[in-house]
């Protein structure tokens, strides 16, 4: 079908659109394709004023679900609140799917620019016109202002190791990847895990390292598990944290030689599982949607079965609302799961309840948990399923203020006390309820369970706060 050029003189809401065009600066080295992708989508939240921009798609990244489908897209003009169009203009990608990226691959024999203003000024007469009539705000040259934004992240250099489709969370992607890390850390090798229907959204990350260190592309190498006992994953140390809130509860618990246990909700590669189990000692259940996503876990990041890891296939609203109805009558004592696994060792409530969920679609306000979980009769099932100085730690990525309050507005309605912690990447909150209040005990001994847990949440433990 023909594009229509005036359809981009309005803005309409959630409205993606691609085209390609001849590439025409094949000479200013910086594209090398002999076609260019544009993709433009408007915002799905209405602005006050009509702001457009641009950002150039990094090379050799073109094929990478953040640049690539509307949903990396859609999550892309998201961070930038007050934009009502965002333009993106790359190579034309010969792949379909995701590949490895290597920028030293990517630029044999483009010598590039030195300045990318000489690119961007190439490509204002193409924005033009991609710019609704309303937005001329006329300057004092008589040309619209339309920013460059620009993308940057760690990645340093990726290598694709399989893409697979669940029936429930669709196309994923487990990629190694090699880092940048913050304030001067060095590199760093890490195995992600990314979910097609939110690909900005890392699900799962953990430490690897090469086997044999002398190597130059990854693919000549293969590398195995870092199992340090540390957490790479930025929000899953400060909800490790969180369990500090109860920390006398559960080192009381081991001290008298009860495993206190944990549901949950949501198991990706499973790094916080195993680090519950392994590290702080927990009887663990972990309910995961989507089987595929339970082989992943134990193919590529090392999540087994065991005594103390206990995994089950179910949507995880629909499980605690027949967890909750189980626990009230009998008990987990003779209940069997459908994969014909007994809970005999989950006879009794919960000390702990871990929400790490995505909303499996951002527009709606959240990206982190579905918003089904805030309802009233699912917090109700959550607290009824809590022993009496249990907690619930979520991790919560809000797309705006407004929906986050709202949150903390539901959790006060049905728990006794509720704590924050910023995770400070500007994304991520970790939100702790308690189902009684928290008695404060101060605890003299230094327990191997306290010890650990302090060491794992260095910093957070200080930003706990009561809201």
């Amino acid at each position: 079908m023909a594009l229509d050029p005036t359809a981009f003189k309005t803005i309409v809401p959630s409205r993606y659109i691609t085209f390609t065009i001849p590439n025409l600066l094949l000479h200013l080295h910086h594209f090398n394709s002999s076609q260019l992708r544009i993709a433009v989508l408007d915002s799905p939240v209405p602005s006050e004023s009509i702001q457009i921009a641009a950002m150039l798609v990094p090379i050799g990244r073109e094929s990478d679900w953040y640049f690539s489908t509307e949903q990396g897209h859609l999550q892309l003009i998201l961070n930038f609140p007050q934009l009502s169009r965002l333009v993106l203009i790359g190579n034309s990608s010969n792949s379909t799917n995701p590949t490895s990226y290597n920028p030293l691959l990517c630029t044999d024999g483009v010598a590039g620019v030195a300045d990318f203003s000489v690119v961007e000024e190439n490509l204002m007469t193409l924005l033009i016109e991609l710019i609704p009539r309303s937005a001329f705000c006329r300057t004092g040259n008589g040309l619209c202002e339309i920013p460059f934004l620009s993308y940057e992240d760690e990645v340093v250099r990726s290598l694709v190791l399989d893409r697979c489709v669940g029936e429930f969370v669709g196309e994923m992607l487990i990629e190694d990847v090699e880092l940048e890390l913050e304030d001067g850390g060095g590199r760093e090798f890490r195995r992600r895990l990314r979910f097609k229907r939110m690909p900005n959204l890392v699900q799962t990350q953990i430490k690897i390292r090469p086997k044999n260190v002398d190597f130059v592309n990854m693919e000549e190498v293969e590398f195995e598990i870092v199992d340090d006992g540390v957490l790479v994953h930025p929000y899953l140390t400060p909800m490790v944290a969180g369990l500090s809130v109860i920390r006398s509860f559960l080192d009381a618990k081991i001290g008298n030689g009860i495993k206190p246990k944990a549901l949950c909700l949501g198991v990706g590669g499973g790094a916080l599982l195993g680090f519950l189990s392994s590290q702080l000692g927990l009887q663990v259940l972990g309910i995961e949607a989507d089987n595929v996503v339970l082989e992943v876990a134990r193919r590529y990041f090392g999540l087994e079965r065991g005594s103390s890891i206990h995994l089950c296939v179910g949507d995880a609203l629909d499980m605690i609302e027949k967890f909750a109805t189980q626990v009230e009558s009998d008990g987990f004592r003779g209940y069997v799961l459908e994969n014909g696994e007994h809970l005999n060792d989950f006879d009794g409530k919960f000390d702990v309840i871990m929400i790490d969920l995505d909303a499996t679609d951002s527009n709606i306000g959240m990206s982190a948990p579905p918003l089904a979980f805030f309802h009233k009769s699912a917090l109700l099932a959550i607290r009824t399923l809590l022993s009496k100085d249990g907690v619930v730690i979520i991790n919560v990525i809000p797309s705006n203020q407004t929906s986050y309050k709202l949150v903390i507005t539901e959790f006060k309605q049905v728990f006794t006390e509720l704590y924050e912690i910023d995770v400070g990447n500007e994304d991520n909150f970790v939100l702790i309820a308690s189902a009684s209040k928290v008695g404060h005990v101060s605890v003299h001994r230094q327990s191997k369970f306290l010890k650990k847990l302090k060491q794992v949440s260095g910093s957070f433990l200080d930003s706990i706060r009561l809201i």
